[in-house]
């Protein structure tokens, strides 16, 4: 297992990012939530432009590193579009991306993106899904919608650790984002005419925070090498993944609004934005509790496996 992405997975990466920021960077969130119909306007061309939805994740170790590059970037500017969602799509050419859902109360965060959904459940059952009406305005709804479900034949076990690793990648770079604008922000901002970074306090808390984050990218990167290796364990390792990531964003979240203190919560600040539209990621298709129940029925008492897991029979 290496622990860096490939370098053109890399370089694909920064250039998403460097592409969503001129075309408009922090501001396509809010334009989205002004006119959800058009978000797909938005985000969809600029990706295409660069190629992203020619890469085909499930056939290639490299185009699969460079999806989860690029559902990173599109996390870092919290681009109000599916990236994640599109390049879990199934073999099926008869559908455009792929949403995890519950059993109960299915939901996706597709309002206004008009494409053919198929969805996977927690345990394996495959469905196709008619996005619903939304309940809400996208500023309560972060763009979900209900889902109208319709079971399909076939076992989706084999599509479930994709769909569950991508999007954790997509809130990796909300959290990259969260600490960058924290630790901007207490460089900046005084109190006793010092700036907050040198209290020791402070520093603990950022401390806190990176371990989270620098150890979900360290799982993350494990996850996906779980999915090139075609482990037998790897829809363990997602929903590992995903769980720590719920965890991770928690912890992460909490220190950047405490650091940000009341401004953190307006829409002045680009952290409200990002933190708001990290809920469905954080809350889809389960919470923590969910996905620590879904684990554990798994793995039961025997435990995740790991790069140093002991051989059958020794």
């Amino acid at each position: 297992m290496q622990l860096e992405l490939a370098a053109e997975a890399q370089e694909f990466g920064r250039e998403v990012v460097r592409a969503l920021g001129a075309a408009g960077g922090d501001e396509l969130v809010q334009r989205a939530e002004r006119d959800p119909a058009a978000r797909g306007g938005l985000v969809e061309p600029v990706l295409g432009d660069l190629g992203v939805w020619e890469l085909a994740p499930r056939r290639d170790p490299v185009e699969l590193e460079a999806a989860a590059a690029v559902c990173r970037a599109t996390g870092y500017w919290a681009a109000p579009y599916p990236v994640a969602e599109r390049l879990s799509r199934p073999d099926d050419p008869g559908y455009d991306g792929l949403i995890v859902v519950a059993d109960v109360e299915p939901a996706g965060a597709v309002e206004g993106i008009d494409l053919r959904w198929a969805t996977v459940s927690l345990e394996g059952v495959r469905g196709a899904a008619a996005p619903g009406v939304p309940m809400a305005a996208a500023r309560e709804s972060a763009f979900v919608v209900p889902l109208d479900v319709r079971p399909l034949d076939g076992d989706g076990r084999g599509d479930l650790a994709l769909a569950l690793t991508l999007p954790c990648w997509t809130l990796l770079g909300m959290l990259d984002r969260a600490l960058e604008l924290a630790r901007t922000h207490v460089r900046i901002r005084e109190q006793f005419g010092r700036p907050l970074a040198e209290f020791q306090g402070v520093q603990f808390q950022l401390t806190d925070a990176e371990v989270e984050r620098r150890g979900l990218d360290v799982l993350a990167r494990y996850a996906l090498w779980s999915i090139q290796s075609g482990r037998a364990e790897a829809v363990d390792d997602a929903l590992a993944l995903r769980l720590a990531a719920i965890e991770a964003a928690d912890i992460v979240f909490r220190v950047a609004h405490q650091l940000h203190g009341a401004v953190g919560f307006c829409d002045e600040t680009t952290l409200s934005w990002l933190s708001r539209y990290s809920l469905p990621l954080r809350r889809l298709p389960v919470g923590a509790v969910g996905t620590e129940e879904a684990l554990t029925s798994r793995i039961g008492r025997r435990g995740l496996a790991g790069l140093f897991s002991d051989p059958a029979g020794v």
